[in-house]
């Protein structure tokens, strides 16, 4: 019978730990990557993440925790990336094993910056894995939900469609629903894009514009999405109403657990950039992804994408808030 072999978490922050959680319910085993000894020690001591998700408890006997990654990446035939996107890359640049024959699953959910690549497409140009063993994890889901065991539905995209049912195998579970898709880059591209409309969402409701306006805003968003990920990596068939697509888009623009919408809430109430990225106590990966996304759009397919560029000229050119969506109000159908 198939199987992943080992697997391995790499990432320490809440989204991993609510996966890991999930692994374990289904798992003997967890090799578990975190980049610092103290986290590593107070998990083992109070055997619950110390800093994220912390409710959660853990059977940590059956985790193997360590803070070298290319131990835990050698000893790994499965291994499960979840770090915010801003330090994919450093994490990345650490790896000295060879991954190839190795099962990557992404779920990092963002673009990795200054490269500007959906991560499947850094580890197959800088690792040289194969599509087939390159999987992605899409949404709808807040960690914090997942964590809580709410009932909750996930998307597991490969171009091998059994690694993609065998991977749902080992997260799915009475309150974990799963689908499966081969649409690898169109999950990826949208969990971005996604973030980049959840800020938008967030600065018009900080904007106190309301909630008809707001509806139009996502609305449109879904049209921009399609447009612009159909422009990227065309595919056939592909439905952005499902749940990888506007459910996530969905669930980031209005949830009181969004970062992104948080993040841009306080944007649309008068605070600066900066100090909305101060105030914040984790990353908003749509900050990094609305100039990533624009830069791709603007070097390629130079698809209309109003909000987007909304968003950009509030985050990096200082346009206010008002006078951006002033620009874009009669673009929306």
């Amino acid at each position: 019978m198939a199987t992943l072999g080992r697997i391995a978490m790499v990432g320490g922050g809440s989204w991993a730990t609510a996966l890991s959680k999930l692994l374990l319910d289904n798992c003997d085993r967890l090799l578990w990557y975190m980049r610092r000894q103290d986290r590593i020690d107070e998990f083992i001591k109070y055997r619950h993440n110390p800093v994220y998700v912390s409710d959660v408890q853990f059977d940590t006997a059956r985790i193997d925790f360590s803070a070298d990654i290319n131990e835990v990446c050698l000893k790994a035939d499965t291994i499960v990336v979840a770090v915010p996107s801003p330090y994919f890359k450093d994490m990345a640049q650490r790896i000295g094993v060879d991954l190839r024959g190795k099962n990557i699953v992404s779920a990092v959910k963002g673009i990795v910056p200054g490269d500007n690549e959906i991560v499947t497409e850094y580890f197959a140009r800088h690792f040289g894995c194969d599509d087939g063993s390159l999987l992605v994890v899409g949404g709808p889901c807040h960690a914090e939900e997942v964590a809580l065991s709410r009932l909750s539905y996930l998307t597991i995209g490969c171009h091998d469609p059994e690694k993609a049912r065998l991977f749902s195998r080992v997260i799915a579970g009475k309150k974990m629903k799963t689908i499966l898709s081969e649409d690898v880059a169109g999950i990826e591209y949208g969990a971005v894009l996604k973030n980049v409309y959840a800020i938008a969402g967030g600065i018009v409701s900080g904007m106190k514009a309301g909630d008809n306006f707001l509806a139009m805003l996502v609305c449109n968003a879904l049209r921009e999405m399609r447009r612009l990920i159909d422009a990227l990596s065309p595919m056939e068939g592909r439905d952005v109403c499902r749940s990888a697509y506007l459910g996530d888009l969905l669930v980031t623009a209005y949830s009181r657990f969004s970062r992104n919408h948080n993040f841009g809430s306080m944007i649309g109430k008068g605070y600066s950039v900066k100090a909305a990225i101060m105030e914040m106590e984790m990353v908003a990966e749509g900050y990094y992804g609305t100039r990533c996304m624009h830069e791709i759009n603007a070097a390629g397919p130079r698809v209309d994408t109003p909000i987007l560029e909304c968003v950009y000229r509030i985050l990096y050119e200082g346009v206010t808030p008002k006078q951006a969506f002033n620009a874009i109000y009669d673009t929306f159908v």
